[in-house]
């Protein structure tokens, strides 16, 4: 019976209520089948509490009395107040196959939302949020305020809804079904995602440019880019949602100090982008001053009410935007060209704060141009600073190099004979130093490569043939009866000898770029890389025949000269080193000359 006489004095209220003028209540939001998402602001009406006493009874009262009224020209934005705001609506849902819709504020710096739903029944069901209160509390992890409603099918619900801040009073309310929430934060979060991605890629490409140049001008970007960036990730919620997300006061405080904070990095960066202390002395003084109200008043910002700090720190924002702009302008017209590029910046970001502090102030509806402005107009303008510090830099770096071109010129002309004797005396160093060096590799005699750099070619070749996964062939060399040659016809006759089958030798290498060292007396070793046994033992038999064709004319005396070859090949996965391979190639020369000399023989027919 209590039930019953409860469901019949909820009809009667609502009855009442619809009976008042339609300057009290808004029209009914009706959701039909298949709705998705609704926005509450036309159906809205408003009270504003300024002493913020009303309790919510009182609320229920007035709206059943008809002391609400419709939004001022439909806008749910009204600017910096105090007190509280109240806003009523009545839904009906008719989709019967969705109960549950999440309410969303869309403006996260609300301090605490209180939203109040009274059925037909007389149940009212009572909900919190804001950044007042945990963010644990949200039904939804989400960076704007969200709870979830029950709304039974064609079933008047009565939506009453206070909210208080000290920030800009901003009650965009919006209903969405779980579906089509889903989709709409995950489109938010990734326009979000792109813009701290933009400002991320900028940072680390800056910061590397930084740490190469030194540069003043690049360590307040990033400082300007890092504060900004903290500002926006406040102003977003993400703040609350991630790093204080039980921090009221960080929540609050945090929106002026960071934008203190960013206000410095920016007029330093303009500063030193600028060198207003050469080029504008007044203005520069004018811009350190900015720069010390803006430290005080972020360090008073923690003890300041946030309800003072945050309105000044937001038209402070234009303020100080405002003095970049003039002050460019000012070095722009005495000549100095990188600032077109930083004006061209500064007045996208000007663009976009203009917006987002008109929008904070009521003065602008809420739209994706709004509510995205400042994202956007930073976005522009940062990736502008960058073009201009690169745009600076090349200045820079040609005015420089005119400057150290026109001192060179003058330092040749002055010097220009002292000059050239000493380069005439490097270039002489350098040429004896080159065949000191190419000397101390080479044999004295032959003009060959001595042994010592043999075996730094050899290691050399050899990773690189293993690297590659190709063979790579040694050859060992011993010219017959040179012994003979020598005690027959003296050690002169010998020398020429070894200096012609050098020569032979060197020009039968020469298409397969081999290595040829004198290994001592008269063995040579040859090492051939990329190639297999059968055509390093084509080389060697190439070689042998080389040097029988012809013969060795010395002091009138002609000598036949034959040579016995070893053959060795080093496999790419074989584990030999230099002693390992001439230890088997020396085994197959013996071979070779214990089969009668003038001949070649490899390791396999050597074992």
């Amino acid at each position: 019976m209590r039930r019953t006489w409860r469901f019949l004095m909820g009809w009667l209220l609502l009855a009442l209520a619809s009976a008042l003028p339609a300057a009290a209540a808004g029209p009914a939001l009706d959701l039909p089948a298949g709705a998705r998402d609704a926005a509450l602001s036309p159906h809205l009406v408003y009270r504003h509490d300024a002493t913020g006493s009303d309790r919510p009874e009182d609320a229920w009262r007035r709206v059943d009395a008809g002391a609400f009224a419709p939004l001022p020209g439909g806008k749910d934005a009204f600017g910096f107040q105090s007190g509280a705001f109240w806003f009523h609506a009545t839904i009906v849902n008719r989709d019967r196959g969705e109960q549950r819709w999440l309410l969303v504020q869309e403006y996260p710096l609300s301090d605490r939302l209180e939203i109040f739903l009274r059925y037909p029944d007389g149940r009212v069901v009572h909900h919190v949020g804001g950044d007042h209160v945990p963010f644990g509390v949200r039904s939804v992890r989400y960076r704007h305020p969200n709870v979830l409603v029950d709304l039974p099918p064609d079933v008047p619900v009565q939506l009453l809804v206070r909210v208080e801040s000290e920030s800009s009073m901003q009650v965009p309310l919006h209903l969405y079904t779980p579906a089509a929430f889903t989709e709409v934060s995950r489109d938010a979060q990734l326009a979000i995602g792109l813009y701290y991605g933009i400002l991320l890629a900028l940072f680390f490409y800056n910061l590397v440019l930084w740490l190469s140049l030194r540069d003043a001008s690049y360590f307040w970007y990033l400082c300007h880019i890092t504060a900004f960036g903290l500002v926006l990730f406040t102003l977003n919620g993400l703040g609350f949602e991630y790093l204080w997300p039980d921090s009221p006061w960080m929540a609050d405080h945090m929106v002026p100090i960071s934008i203190c904070l960013a206000l410095v990095a920016m007029l330093q960066f303009a500063r030193t982008f600028l060198e207003l202390p050469q080029r504008a002395p007044r203005l520069n003084a004018g811009t350190i001053a900015l720069i010390g109200f803006f430290l005080v008043f972020g360090v008073a910002s923690i003890w300041l009410p946030y309800r003072l700090s945050t309105p000044i720190a937001s038209r402070a924002v234009l303020v100080g935007v405002l003095w970049i702009v003039l002050v460019t302008i000012h070095v722009l017209r005495r000549g100095y060209t990188p600032a077109r590029l930083l004006l061209l910046a500064w007045s996208m970001f000007l663009l976009g704060t203009a917006i987002f502090t008109l929008l904070a102030f009521g003065a602008l509806p809420k739209n994706f141009a709004t509510e995205y402005g400042v994202q956007i107009g930073s976005a522009l303008e940062m990736l502008l600073l960058s073009i201009a510090l690169g745009y600076r830099y090349a200045q820079l770096r040609n005015e420089n190099q005119r400057i150290t071109d026109e001192a060179n010129r003058q330092l040749e002309r002055n010097v220009a004979a002292r000059t050239q004797e000493l380069q005439q005396a490097l270039s002489q160093l350098k040429e004896t130093h080159e065949k000191l060096r190419d000397s101390s590799r080479r044999d004295a005699l032959t003009g060959l490569y001595n042994r010592s750099f043999f075996h730094e070619g050899f290691d050399r070749m050899l990773d690189e043939c293993r690297q590659a996964r190709r063979p790579l062939s040694l050859l060992m060399v011993d010219l017959d009866h040179f012994k003979s040659i020598n005690d027959r016809h003296g050690h002169l006759v010998g020398d020429d000898c070894l200096r012609w089958a050098a020569r032979r030798i060197g020009r039968t290498l020469r298409p397969h770029e081999a290595l040829l060292a004198r290994f001592g007396g008269e063995e040579f070793v040859v090492v051939l890389p990329n190639h297999d046994l059968r055509a390093a033992v084509a080389v060697a038999e190439e070689l042998r025949r080389s040097l029988v064709d012809e013969a060795c004319e010395s002091q009138g005396t002609c000598l036949r000269i034959s040579a016995s070859i070893g053959v060795h090949t080093i496999a790419p996965d074989a584990a030999d080193d230099i002693d390992d391979a001439l230890d088997t190639a020396d085994k197959a020369l013996y071979a070779a000359k214990a089969n009668g000399r003038d001949c070649v023989r490899t390791s396999i027919t050597a074992a």
